[in-house]
């Protein structure tokens, strides 16, 4: 995984922090947070805090005194402990889009299906930038609802050997893939000690958390596996239209869902969450890549390291429909910034499209590129009396060259990154090859990455076992 050892770019100072700090605190006692679950209503009220029917006013430090009790950093294990990640710290871990119910596949929309799935596994198995393909990386419309999270966790956990998100929908599903998981690593005492799956717990903004959320919630906390609590606000719609109001209402819903985690299991791992846009305000339609969502990330980075909180933001984000220039310069919008906030979990780093509707085979791709490009740029630079070169320069002398040098004939295999994506041809051999854009060499790798692509190893017993588990739910399910 990526280790980002470059400076951290903070952009708020002293008074700017404690502008926020008495703005969350406000919310907090003044306002307070819906929480949709008698249980976690219960866990307040015997913590001392004041609960107004759903509503939960929170006392500030008592917040802090919960936010203190979760780990600064921790580690998730891979059935390949070579593909084990750790979370906090400069260590920043990427897994693939999220959620979408579409799929473009170059000039075709359409709904996806559980091969879809499947492909986008296999492609995050293949590209070395990526940690983990994520969780509901496309939503397979093909299969029965309620038993789909079983299929999705199952190609997960066989078609690759990283990390993997567990299933949200419901505390059943989140059940589920505990169970899973359990089988898979060995055992509960395996993934309490060492957890096994990241899931993603999302707040109802404005100060809601609801009922199937929480539900989950309970079961990972619960078992101890690491959850990211995180605000979706779309500033103007979410959330008001400033900037430090966004700021404001995201510490206040992360800091009660981390609070939450910490009653149901003092010590629980728990991720800062932010997922920070905004809508056009002409069309009311979300937007990605925004100057306003730039800004926020890099806030946001400051704000979870002033917690002392791993934290969660950014990925290749793109309000456009297709993989055109807009899709490539709004993900560079998002990720450039999630890089020099350094981001710990990094989901939706590749696919993303149509502001979350959609995943796109050749944005994967594309995404991919973007985000490798970038792991070379943050590397930091080593700088020696030999990479100086000053031989080079007597050998070359004034006015000559040094392509023929022996410096760079030493090195001229790896001196420079390579793209994978990237045409550098002049025009008459770009003619000659057909003419293809990025779009079209982007497809063609898709392809050719899953053919390519080989099943990591699995013991027989173990796949039996995860076989005859999705089996007996999927009928007990009903389906």
């Amino acid at each position: 995984m990526f280790h980002n050892r470059m400076p951290r770019y903070d952009v708020l100072s002293e008074d700017a922090m404690a502008t926020l700090d008495r703005g969350w605190r406000r919310l907090l006692t003044e306002v307070g947070i819906e929480f949709m679950s008698d249980r976690a209503l219960d866990l307040f009220r015997a913590a001392g805090q004041r609960v107004e029917d759903n509503t939960v006013f929170l006392d500030p430090d008592f917040v802090l005194e919960q936010v203190a009790k979760a780990p600064r950093e921790f580690d998730i294990q891979a059935r390949n402990p070579d593909n084990t990640v750790h979370i906090g710290g400069n260590a920043m871990a990427f897994g693939a889009v999220y959620g979408p119910p579409f799929v473009r596949e170059g000039e075709v929309r359409r709904d996806a299906t559980m091969n879809d799935f499947r492909n986008f596994t296999k492609l995050a198995q293949g590209f070395g930038v990526l940690d983990s393909a994520g969780g509901v990386i496309c939503e397979p419309n093909d299969t029965p609802l309620d038993s789909r999270h079983l299929d999705m966790t199952y190609a997960l956990m066989t078609l690759t050997d990283k990390i993997y998100m567990g299933n949200v929908v419901s505390g059943g599903n989140a059940a589920d893939t505990i169970a899973m998981s359990e089988i898979l690593l060995g055992g509960r005492d395996s993934i309490e000690q060492t957890p096994a799956c990241i899931s993603l717990i999302n707040c109802n903004s404005p100060l809601r958390w609801d009922d199937r959320m929480l539900d989950a919630q309970f079961e990972y906390s619960a078992a101890g596996q690491p959850v990211v609590l995180t605000p979706f606000l779309l500033m103007g719609a979410m959330s008001p239209v400033t900037i430090p109001a966004a700021l404001v209402q995201q510490i206040a819903e992360a800091l009660s869902g981390i609070t939450l985690s910490q009653l149901i299991r003092p010590g629980a791992p728990v991720v800062f969450g932010s997922f920070l846009s905004n809508i056009d305000m002409q069309s009311g339609s979300p937007t990605f890549g925004t100057p306003e969502s730039a800004m926020g990330l890099l806030c946001t980075g400051q704000i979870a390291r002033h917690f002392g909180l791993p934290f969660r933001t950014g990925g290749g984000l793109t309000s456009s429909q297709v993989s055109d220039a807009q899709a490539g310069y709004e993900a560079l919008m998002t990720l450039l910034p999630t890089f020099l906030a350094g981001a710990n979990w990094v989901m939706h780093s590749a696919g993303w499209l149509e502001g979350g509707l959609v995943a796109g085979y050749e944005k994967f791709i594309v995404d991919a590129q973007i985000l490798e490009m970038l792991q070379h740029e943050f590397t930091p630079l080593e700088i020696t009396e030999e990479s100086l070169a000053f031989g080079a320069h007597e050998e070359v002398g004034h006015g000559g060259h040094f392509l023929g040098a022996m410096h760079t004939m030493e090195r001229f295999r790896t001196c420079f990154y390579r793209p994978f994506l990237n045409s550098s041809d002049n025009y008459e051999r770009w003619m000659r090859g057909g003419a293809v854009d990025t779009t079209g060499r982007a497809s063609a790798l898709w392809r050719k990455r899953l053919e390519e692509y080989e099943q990591p190893p699995l013991d027989d017993g173990i796949r039996a076992e995860l076989e005859d588990y999705v089996n007996r739910r999927r009928t007990e399910l009903g389906d």
